[in-house]
């Protein structure tokens, strides 16, 4: 038993139908996810880098085997991921929904850039809202890297963030990664997003 462990989802397989089917996050969350926390904790065994934790790991990353890149990055993108959804979705409030119409003029203008970053980003990857120097940016990031690592064109603290892995649609969406993509704001946790915001400020 490694280090790193499987978090639970915060809702049940099928809870975020219709526009997230349950055999696609079953097998996400218990095949995909588990395969990086494995990974990672094979990774990291009997090295110097076993009692560090996960966001240690990513802000030193450019110093870590591929292996460490690879899993650190699928495990903190996906436990970070599975929190920011829940059935009913909703829009943003508090800090987080003024912070969103100051900077890109309204949610729907936000929506708008996050899925051209989505759609944009070649192959696999993920699609983020981070804030970076106390303004929110909109970027993205390939396979499973993520704004907190080193090595990334914009750093940041995430917000939010979205799977464009083929693997996180493709059973209900084919190469629909749009209509993914479009679907997914239904079912966004602007809860966590805002405590996700306000935690970055500090």
């Amino acid at each position: 038993m490694g280090k790193f462990e499987l978090p639970a989802l915060p809702y049940a397989y099928d809870a975020l139908e219709p526009y997230i089917d349950k055999m696609t996050i079953e097998i996400h969350h218990s095949k995909h996810h588990n395969a990086y926390v494995t990974n990672l904790n094979k990774a990291v065994d009997g090295t110097e880098f076993a009692d560090k934790s996960l966001e240690e790991l990513m802000a030193n990353i450019s110093k870590l085997p591929v292996a460490v890149r690879n899993n650190g990055g699928g495990h903190f993108n996906h436990s970070f991921f599975w929190k920011l959804m829940k059935k009913g979705g909703g829009n943003p409030t508090g800090e987080l929904a003024s912070a969103i119409n100051s900077t890109f003029g309204s949610l729907d203008d936000l929506k708008k850039q996050f899925n051209a970053a989505a759609l944009g980003r070649f192959g696999s990857g993920w699609a983020w809202l981070i804030l970076t120097g106390g303004k929110l940016v909109v970027a993205s990031t390939p396979n499973q890297d993520n704004p907190l690592m080193d090595v990334v064109d914009v750093k940041g603290t995430p917000v939010l963030g979205l799977d464009v892995w083929e693997h996180a649609y493709y059973l209900k969406y084919q190469n629909r990664r749009n209509e993914y993509a479009e679907n997914w704001w239904n079912v966004v946790n602007w809860d966590q997003a805002l405590a996700n915001y306000s935690a970055a400020k500090k």
